[in-house]
């Protein structure tokens, strides 16, 4: 199979795919391609849903009423990314979408929004980070859309956290300094990366996490990074160690 055309048009649909389908348009997505992108009758587009893998299709039967994309043949088989959650406290508008679209490119699984005792925007507007971490994938060739769940307080989150994924916890006062060494000690499996708000944990949210087994401190260098900025430095050193760059 190919690698990514990283000028090729892309579009995520929900439907299955499969050679010779035939895919109504929604109103969006018509807009989109021909409006958007100025395509005809009879351009070629890359789809994927994120289960059945990369597809080539042709734009067809455009006319007022709508228009259909007809799947024609297999570019990319599906594939997996790393097992990694973003567990991270809601930031504010325009800097929650760049949180969203960066950590949809590093190829999380899931985005797990999670209300501090000091988060700021405890409104999450899910559909809009959907929408987000699909034009993420759309435009940088990922075949995988993160889940995206619904927020949950801390401490409940921590109630029912699961033993077995680690839980890679952003913190200043981590004992190791060096990221890098801190991370070859923890075993391959199942992982998540916490980032808290911008007024940081409070010590009893820290206290907690700290407590935990199944928690790894991770210290991002001297220097006390913002939250949007926290989420690429940490989610780049999980995955040159432990994801899909090694």
């Amino acid at each position: 199979m190919p690698v990514h055309d990283p000028n090729a048009q892309r579009l995520h649909v929900s439907a299955d795919l499969a050679q010779g389908s035939r895919l109504a348009c929604t109103p969006e997505q018509i807009n989109y391609l021909c409006n958007v992108l100025r395509l005809g009758e009879g351009a070629s587009v890359l789809v994927f849903n994120g289960r059945d893998g990369e597809w080539q299709a042709l734009l067809t039967g455009i006319s007022k009423r709508g228009a259909s994309l007809t799947i024609e043949t297999q570019t990319r088989l599906q594939t997996k990314g790393p097992d990694i959650d973003y567990v991270f406290a809601p930031l504010k508008r325009s800097r929650l979408d760049y949180m969203v679209q960066k950590a949809a490119e590093m190829g999380v699984a899931r985005l797990r929004p999670v209300l501090t005792q000091h988060t700021i925007a405890e409104r999450v507007n899910l559909d809009r980070m959907r929408a987000n971490a699909i034009e993420a994938a759309e435009q940088c060739g990922i075949l995988h859309v993160p889940d995206v769940h619904e927020p949950e307080k801390f401490e409940r989150m921590i109630d029912a956290w699961p033993p077995t994924r680690q839980l890679i916890f952003c913190d200043e006062e981590a004992p190791v300094s060096n990221a890098i060494a801190a991370l070859r000690a923890v075993h391959q499996g199942p992982l998540a990366v916490i980032v808290g708000p911008e007024g940081g944990f409070s010590g009893k949210e820290r206290a907690l996490l700290r407590s935990k087994a199944y928690t790894v401190p991770l210290s991002l260098g001297p220097r006390i990074l913002r939250a949007d900025t926290a989420a690429i430095a940490a989610l780049t050193l999980v995955n040159a160690v432990l994801g899909d760059w090694s």
